[in-house]
Parts: structure tokens; sequence; C-alpha cells
């Protein structure tokens, strides 16, 4: 089974911007989607960004304009970009991806903390 490993996250505050990061072990077709999802304390986990084969993206509205999902299919590995951060991103900061052209995840990392301070 593919295994993903998410790297990046931390403590940042207010303002700032961190780069998660997505390594997948073996390989990721390049026609599979790949997201991030978030799981705030108390809440249960929600899409964050994902992006298709064909490099379509998709943005949750909180997100919008402030994060960047990208993927560089050669080192088989996908990215979060996260500008202006706010406390209430902070969350657990978890890759997936599908198996082949299904749009369901079927792939999971173990997820990276990432904790904003005012």
């Amino acid at each position: 089974q593919v295994q993903l490993v998410e790297s990046g996250g931390g403590l940042v505050q207010a303002g700032g911007s961190l780069r998660l990061s997505c390594q997948a072990s073996g390989s990721i077709s390049r026609f599979a989607a790949m997201g991030w999802y978030r799981q705030v304390s108390g809440m249960q986990r929600e899409l964050v960004a994902s992006i298709s084969g064909g490099g379509n993206t998709n943005y949750a509205d909180f997100v919008k304009g402030r994060f960047t999902i990208s993927r560089d299919n050669a080192k088989n590995t996908c990215y979060l970009q996260m500008n202006s951060l706010n406390p209430e991103d902070t969350a657990v900061y978890t890759c997936a991806a599908a198996r082949g052209i299904s749009s369901l995840m079927s792939y999971w990392g173990q997820g990276t903390q990432v904790t904003v301070s005012s």
C-alpha cells in the first residue's frame, strides 16, 4: 500500500507562512488526485485543498486566496503553501491520495501539527 509522510508543520505566529510537504513511497499515478485535509481539535476532518492529475485545484472557502496546493510528480510529492495564517488554522493537517482515477481518497498520511499563535 502507498505510504504518505507529511512534513513542514510547526508553530508560527499569526500572519506567517508554512509550507507542508507530502512525500509518497513508491509512486502515485499522475492521474490520481491528491489533497490536504485538516482536523481542528474537537471537530471532524475537512478538506482544505485538492489537486487533480491534470493540475486542476480546488479549495475550501476558508483558505481561498491564502493557501496554494501543488504537486511534483517527478518527486512524488504534494505541497501546501499556507500564507496569512491565523489561529483558526491551527489543526492537524493530513495528506491524502486517490487510487487511480477514483475521486475517493484511499491513502492517508499520519498528519502534521500546525499551530498558529496570536
